[in-house]
C-alpha cells in the first residue's frame, strides 16, 4: 500500500512540476514594427527582447505565465535620423525605454510539430498599461522553443502622437512581429 500511495505522489510530483523558459539571448531573435506612409513604408527592427514563459507540465493554459519586454532604444530603422526622432520626439525612451508584456496562455490547440496559442495579457508601452489578446504559434525547435506572433497596436492608446513627416502622417495602427527562442532553464 505505502509503495502504491508512493508511486502516486511521485506522478503527481512529475505531472504538476513547473518548467520555465527563458529568452535565449544568444539565438536570431527579431522584433519588428511595420508602419504604413503614403509614400514610404518603414520598419525598425530589434534583436533585443527578453523574458520568460513559466508553467506546469501538465497544463500550459492552466497555470501559464508569459512575460516579454522589448528595448525600445535600440529599434534600428535604417535612417540614423528617423531613429533618433522616432525615440526621442514619440516614444520618448528615455523616459519609457521598454515595450512590456504580462500575460498568460489562454488556449492552445495542436498544429504540426507545435501549438497555435492565444495569450491574454497587459500590453505596457509609453507608460500606459492596455489589455490586450495575441496569437501566435509555439514550437519547438531543437533544445529550444520558438515563439512567433504578428498582432498590431494603436498609437494613440498609448499616447503617443502620430508621426508627421513634411504633410504626410503615419498609419496610426503598428504591425508588431515577434520572433524569438526561448530555451528551458528549470523543470
Amino acid at each position: 500500500m505505502k509503495i502504491l500511495l508512493l508511486f502516486f505522489l511521485a506522478t503527481f510530483v512529475a505531472f504538476s512540476q513547473t518548467v520555465e523558459y527563458h529568452v535565449d539571448k544568444s539565438a536570431s531573435n527579431v522584433v519588428k514594427f511595420i508602419s504604413d506612409a503614403p509614400i514610404e513604408n518603414f520598419e525598425g527592427v530589434t534583436s533585443n527582447i527578453d523574458g520568460y514563459l513559466i508553467h506546469r507540465s501538465n497544463d500550459v493554459t492552466a497555470t501559464s505565465s508569459l512575460y516579454f519586454e522589448v528595448d525600445l532604444r535600440t529599434l534600428d530603422t535604417g535612417i540614423g535620423l528617423r531613429n533618433r526622432q522616432m525615440r526621442d520626439d514619440y516614444l520618448h525612451t528615455d523616459k519609457f525605454p521598454m515595450a512590456k508584456f504580462t500575460g498568460r496562455i489562454v488556449s492552445a490547440s495542436e498544429a504540426g510539430v507545435g501549438h497555435n496559442v492565444t495569450v491574454r495579457g497587459v500590453m505596457d508601452i509609453h507608460g500606459v498599461k492596455k489589455p490586450m489578446e495575441i496569437t501566435g504559434s509555439l514550437a519547438p525547435s531543437g533544445s529550444r522553443l520558438r515563439l512567433r506572433s504578428s498582432f498590431e497596436v494603436k498609437l494613440g492608446d498609448h499616447d503617443i502622437e502620430i508621426p508627421r513627416f513634411m504633410f504626410l502622417k503615419i498609419d496610426e495602427t503598428m504591425k508588431l512581429e515577434l520572433d524569438y527562442y526561448l530555451i528551458k532553464v528549470k523543470g
